[in-house]
């Protein structure tokens, strides 16, 4: 889509709505920041620089001069690039010229002027945080190099600035084998075998593994495992086992066992361990029932927190509630007082008979509005109380107030960044008004966002909200009557739609995800496509997949068909909608029934196991706003019974 267009028919619809607040010529200076923005994305010095002076009075005119700075950081004239950080001091793109500078800086060995113009800001750009130690180092010495542990202990590549600061750490006698070698570890987990095999080349001695050697087990891991021709004596024949161990579980954690099992015992008893709990953690991940066992052939719960995590997760797929309880005991206790630990820690505890302790963490749950609060509400049989008991105490801001927040600058930049489709930097900008308010004054950006029809927004601003919430802010009702057509034509409840599309788009109807998914049902042109085949739409056109009627229609149709399928349970429906059918249908059990909420705590994938949680909670929270009949979580969530051929799939694109 052309922003030229889109400025010049935004401008005619406020001309034609009696509300014309854009003048021909500040609809051609939007349209000349859409090309200044352009110009900076191909990095066009020249076309940026001739579109600047004629923006130098629009309310995005210090976008356009951070994109100018910005192209040229290496050469810019500090005096310059002072001036425009104090003028933008605490905005976004304030702090983003900042690092970038301070960056520039420091690779041009500038420190004086780094140590000037240096404060500490949000986030954790590792890259800025080892320039930051280099620079301590010239004033406070080798003390300085404390900091750069913690930098250095991941499982992920470093930038290049950390380099030196590593390098001056191990000649310190600061980072040994053995640390590289836990690097390794971290490294292997996450499947960085770039790192692995840098780590390996640079140990000492009998530590040390060749690129052939790793070249031989990445060809076939599982044959590597099987032959079992490692050094066992030494070190680096050890760590070569686990990576093979590692990358064959990947693929086939119970192919690996059979293998791992012959040699396990040539390990020394912490390496034997440690490969029992990452061939137990993958087959936990395939969702193979004899996971369980083989952690605790590992011996008492350790490990990552995402390997204690999956260490529950199989207990509970094989419902052993006994483990559920160890395994909860031995997270972090910051982690154990998450919302999903503790729901299943009650469980746990109510399965073992002790019904007092149980409800006594169901009732922390009630603040938990979401998920885990509707199951904690059904396990004590007190589910409609509990949405009675959810209080929405409206803002009632006065109709000035809210219009008074919209006159704010940052806001205006909010709405303009927004107007002409500059996405990312509208949200950087919204982000940076949220943080620190008061629940008043979230529910006040709240309403002003549902007033502009950024509906995304005033939910972003309501979800803050800690003591004070508007739950007709969060679960809003925009588009209501094509959802409720979508819902009746293809018969499917309409709070389940609205939990769909506030988990998917959150209302934004021309929204297009990285993958290529579009509008309010965030529909991949390919679905869409078919889609229109099986409802006979001859005229569908690509074009029209960001209108909310069709859009809602279609998402109902793949949604509803799919729900057929997949025994009529919204669940793997969802599940199916996020992660395709196939993924859905093999997550299932290979037999016997599972519980609804065990199955969507097991699901492999974060992002699904998310995503189907937030959906159906969603809808239950939606049923209530939209008055429709109550139906418990825990019924919606019903049973999932075994599965059926993966065929199943391979009838959509």
């Amino acid at each position: 889509m052309l922003m030229t267009s889109v400025c010049r028919m935004l401008f005619a619809v406020l001309v034609l709505a009696g509300l014309c607040v854009m003048t021909p010529a500040a609809a051609q200076s939007d349209a000349d920041v859409v090309q200044a923005k352009e110009a900076f994305d191909r990095g066009d010095r020249k076309r940026l620089d001739a579109l600047a002076p004629q923006l130098k009075d629009h309310l995005l005119a210090s976008y356009v001069t951070y994109w100018q700075l910005r192209l040229r950081i290496d050469e810019a004239d500090p005096a310059e690039v002072r001036a425009f950080l104090e003028r933008e001091i605490g905005s976004p793109i304030g702090d983003r010229l900042r690092i970038d500078w301070l960056k520039s800086l420091a690779k041009r060995g500038e420190w004086n002027d780094f140590a000037q113009d240096y404060i500490a800001l949000p986030g954790d750009d590792v890259e800025l945080a080892c320039y930051v130690i280099q620079n301590r180092r010239r004033t406070e010495g080798d003390a300085a190099l404390a900091a750069a542990r913690a930098l250095w202990l991941t499982g992920y590549s470093t930038p290049d600035a950390c380099d030196p600061v590593f390098a001056a750490l191990a000649a310190r006698g600061d980072l040994t084998d053995a640390d590289a070698r836990a690097r390794m570890r971290l490294a292997s987990e996450v499947g960085n075998w770039r790192l692995v095999q840098a780590l390996g080349g640079e140990l000492s001695g009998h530590a040390r593994m060749t690129p052939r050697e790793f070249s031989q087990v990445d060809r076939d891991p599982l044959r590597a495992l099987a032959r079992g021709q490692f050094s066992w004596r030494t070190p680096a024949g050890r760590d070569l086992a686990l990576y093979a161990l590692e990358r064959a579980a990947r693929k086939d954690a119970a192919a690996a066992r059979v293998s791992w099992v012959k040699w396990r015992d040539r390990l020394p008893l912490d390496e034997r361990a440690y490969g029992n709990r990452r061939l137990a953690y993958h087959a936990a991940r395939a969702l193979d029932p004899a996971a369980l066992d083989w952690f605790r052939e590992a011996g008492a719960p350790s490990g990552s927190l995402d390997e204690i995590a999956w260490r529950v997760r199989a207990a509970l797929r094989v419902r052993a509630w006994p483990d559920v309880l160890v395994g909860i005991a031995a997270l972090p206790e910051s982690e154990q007082e998450a919302p999903a630990w503790r729901y299943w820690k009650a469980r746990a505890l109510a399965a073992a008979g002790r019904g007092e302790e149980a409800n006594a963490l169901y009732g922390t749950l009630a603040r938990d509005v979401g998920f885990y609060g509707l199951l904690a509400a059904d396990a004590q049989g007190r589910g409609p109380q509990y949405l009675a008991a959810l209080r929405s105490v409206s803002l009632g801001a006065e109709p000035a107030l809210v219009a008074a927040f919209g006159r704010r600058a940052d806001v205006r930049r909010v709405q303009k960044l927004f107007d002409l489709d500059l996405r990312p930097e509208a949200l950087r900008e919204w982000g940076y008004i949220m943080r620190g308010q008061t629940d008043e004054a979230l529910l006040l950006a709240a309403e002003w966002a549902r007033s502009a029809a950024l509906y995304d927004r005033a939910i972003n601003a309501a979800e803050r909200t800690v003591a004070r919430h508007d739950f007709a802010l969060r679960y809003q009702t925009p588009f209501e009557g094509d959802f409720k057509a979508a819902a009746r034509d293809q018969g499917v409840d309409e709070a389940l739609l609205y939990g769909i599309a506030r988990q998917e788009s959150r209302f934004v109807p021309d929204i297009v995800s990285a993958a290529g998914a579009v509008g309010l049902m965030q529909l991949m042109p390919g679905t869409a496509r078919w889609v229109a085949g099986k409802m006979a739409r001859t005229d569908f056109k690509p074009a029209q997949i960001t209108s909310p009627p069709l859009n809602t229609q279609f998402g109902a149709f793949y949604f509803r068909y799919w729900h057929d399928r997949l025994d009529q349970r919204p669940a793997l429906a969802a599940a199916a909608y996020n992660a395709g059918p196939s993924r859905a249908q093999s997550w299932r059990p290979a037999a016997g029934s599972l519980e609804g909420a065990i199955w969507v705590e097991t699901i492999p994938f974060n992002e699904t196991r998310d995503y189907v949680k937030k959906v159906l909670a969603n809808t239950v929270l939606y049923a209530h706003a939209l008055k429709l009949p109550y139906v418990s979580l825990t019924d919606r969530l019903g049973v999932i019974t075994p599965r059926e051929s993966p065929a199943i799939a391979a009838q959509v694109p």
